[in-house]
């Protein structure tokens, strides 16, 4: 049996909570990050940044990137994209208080949200859209 995930599989395992593995191009060698995100299905992952740091240079001008989410407990599984970054704008702090809720959980997320949040006018928010897919549920294995 294959071990890949359909469509609405790896959707829906993207769009969950996971902390996400960010792949940027580098002379040296790609800086790996972890981060927030969000994805909703059919959409574009969404992650933020402070402006005026490496990460943010390097995503500016990369053009394309890497994005990759996984459960670190049986069954294993993972879901890795490829693809254009489509644009940036100015963080929403909507969002990023949704994050640091979903992410912390509602007590600890406001609290973490009312200490960062006057500190986010030099964010940004980027766009990324999956374009290559790679899958694996190691729980297909033993279906």
């Amino acid at each position: 049996m294959s071990t890949r995930m359909s469509v609405q599989e790896r959707e829906e395992f993207l769009a969950g909570t996971h902390i996400g593995v960010l792949g940027v191009p580098d002379e040296r060698a790609p800086l790996l990050v972890p981060i927030w995100y969000g994805y909703r299905p059919g959409g574009d992952i969404r992650i933020s940044t402070s402006s005026g740091t490496r990460k943010f240079d390097l995503i500016r001008t990369a053009g394309s990137v890497g994005f990759a989410v996984q459960q670190e407990t049986m069954p294993y599984k993972y879901v890795s994209v490829d693809g254009p970054v489509v644009g940036h704008e100015p963080i929403d702090p909507d969002e990023y208080r949704e994050w640091s809720i979903r992410y912390l959980g509602p007590e600890q997320g406001e609290r973490f949200f009312a200490v960062i949040r006057d500190g986010l006018g030099e964010w940004v928010t980027f766009r990324i859209r999956p374009e290559r897919w790679r899958t694996f549920d190691f729980g297909k294995e033993f279906a």
